[in-house]
């Protein structure tokens, strides 16, 4: 095991390098790991990156972010998890020695609770690094219960997950808002319009992963009687609404938040079985040595929809 592999660091908000950082010895059940691919989130990643995530367990500079990650098992510390050169999938890392590990992914190398990781078919490629998003979009269907989203707030990548998931689940093809023409495609079995364009106020049940924290009014105003707004984005400004408008139509109002152990297992049976496709939805790759211009293309270029990492020359 290497000593010292290359991650990416963001030193503070606003500052990042591509440098060795120590990895922590492997105990009882983990997993060395060489990293393969990994995504990089525009949700998470970019909050932590301006420095307005809010408070959260682990949070603190400098750290390695990252929680799409696809590798190799290079060895594991007795029995637990899948056997060396296995493929898989891993949602973060134990972390490392001298840096803070939020999720502690994008690194060349990690140490890995076995039990985490998601075990892949060797021909398995760098669209994997969507699992967790696909788990993501699981998560929030099943909090939908049995109103599934009819209509989706923003054509990104999770955006994108949740409306073919609603089609693999049974549902009818959900609309998506899309206020970004540039964004607008890419489409597969389900319309994606201007919000303006939108005349109907009857939907039973809208889902936004936006993570516009002014929707609520607007989208309140599109639900019938008795209907359900879903919150599956993520909000570092305080959610407010009038309450005359929900109170006249009876509303739910729910919230998903992160995947579980069940929605993985459930979003890779999906993908495992054709039913739901992670196809077309990697816009933009760069190697690792790239990091810094890739992370602000991912951030800043609107038709980034989905940038990787590939660290295999690492």
């Amino acid at each position: 095991m290497s000593s010292a592999p290359i991650a990416v660091v963001f030193e503070q908000p606003g500052q990042m390098n591509l440098r060795p950082v120590g990895l922590p010895l492997p105990e009882a059940g983990d997993c060395v790991v060489e990293v393969e691919w990994t995504g990089i989130s525009t949700g998470t990643e970019r909050l932590l990156w301006d420095g307005r995530m809010p408070p959260f367990p682990g949070l603190g500079y400098p750290l390695v972010p990252g929680y799409e990650c696809v590798g190799r098992i290079q060895s594991r510390s007795g029995e637990a998890g899948p056997e060396p050169g296995t493929r898989v999938f891993v949602p973060g890392s134990r972390g490392f020695t001298d840096v803070r590990g939020l999720f502690g992914g994008a690194a060349a190398q990690l140490v890995v609770p076995g039990e985490r990781l998601v075990s892949l078919a060797d021909s398995a490629g760098e669209e994997s690094v969507l699992l967790a998003l696909a788990a993501t979009a699981h998560h929030a269907a099943k909090r939908a219960g049995d109103a599934l989203p009819q209509l989706i707030i923003g054509h990104g990548v999770l955006g994108r997950l949740l409306a073919r998931l609603v089609i693999a689940l049974g549902g009818e093809a959900p609309t998506v808002w899309e206020t970004s023409a540039a964004r607008r495609s890419g489409a597969s079995h389900y319309p994606v319009i201007d919000p303006s364009d939108d005349t109907r106020s009857d939907y039973r049940s809208i889902c936004d992963v936006s993570g516009d924290a002014n929707l609520l009014d607007t989208l309140i105003g599109r639900l019938g009687p008795g209907g359900q707004l879903l919150l599956a984005g993520f909000y570092h400004e305080p959610l407010h609404f009038q309450f005359a408008p929900a109170f006249s139509r009876e509303i739910d109002i729910r919230v998903a938040a992160e995947w579980q152990p069940a929605d993985m297992e459930a979003a890779a049976a999906l993908v495992a079985s054709g039913d739901l496709s992670l196809a077309g939805l990697i816009s933009h790759r760069q190697p690792a040595t790239h990091a810094e211009s890739a992370y602000r293309t991912a951030f800043g270029d609107p038709d980034c929809i989905k940038m990787i990492l590939d660290w295999r020359d690492q």
